[in-house]
């Protein structure tokens, strides 16, 4: 699996199932572009099952709105590759799962399916907390398919860091 990641990653990995297991939080994934790769970078990871309580791919439109209540009109109105959809991407995992913490990662991989405005590497992706409002990123990344999804692995790892450092409303 390291060939498919960027240097370091498994360790950002590592470090955030820690800080996460020290805040007694739990997280979920809903992913797109990256079909499981964060998941499975978290997974890799010994300890993990006492932080990660499920992960969604949902490739197609129809799984994003069956299985984490992504709105069909809002697919196709904004697109799968959009703020909207990676916000109610990351929602819906966050509420399907009980977990504390999500993340959503959809995008262009390449080396097809980009569209006007919307180009071969871009990436939307959310980060959602019980408690927080949820942080979104839209991200262009260069290279090839393998390069952009490792590309969005380690900003779903830094995005959920970012998050689970953030003091929940009410806390």
């Amino acid at each position: 699996m390291s060939e498919l990641l960027e240097p370091g990653t498994l360790d950002r990995a590592a470090a955030l199932l820690e800080q996460l297991q020290r805040a007694g939080l739990t997280l979920a994934t809903a992913e797109s572009c990256t079909g499981g790769l964060v998941g499975a970078v978290l997974t890799a990871i010994p300890g993990s099952s006492a932080t990660v309580l499920a992960g969604f791919i949902t490739y197609s439109n129809a799984a994003k709105a069956r299985m984490l209540g992504v709105p069909e009109a809002m697919l196709a109105e904004f697109g799968a590759v959009s703020e909207p959809v990676a916000r109610a991407m990351a929602e819906g995992a966050l509420r399907e799962s009980g977990a504390d913490l999500a993340v959503s990662l959809t995008g262009i991989a390449g080396p097809g399916g980009a569209t006007p405005g919307k180009p071969v590497g871009l990436v939307h992706l959310g980060a959602a907390r019980r408690g927080a409002p949820t942080l979104l990123r839209r991200c262009v990344f260069p290279g090839d398919r393998s390069a952009v999804r490792a590309a969005s692995v380690t900003m779903a790892l830094a995005m959920l860091a970012e998050q689970a450092a953030r003091p929940a409303q009410g806390s």
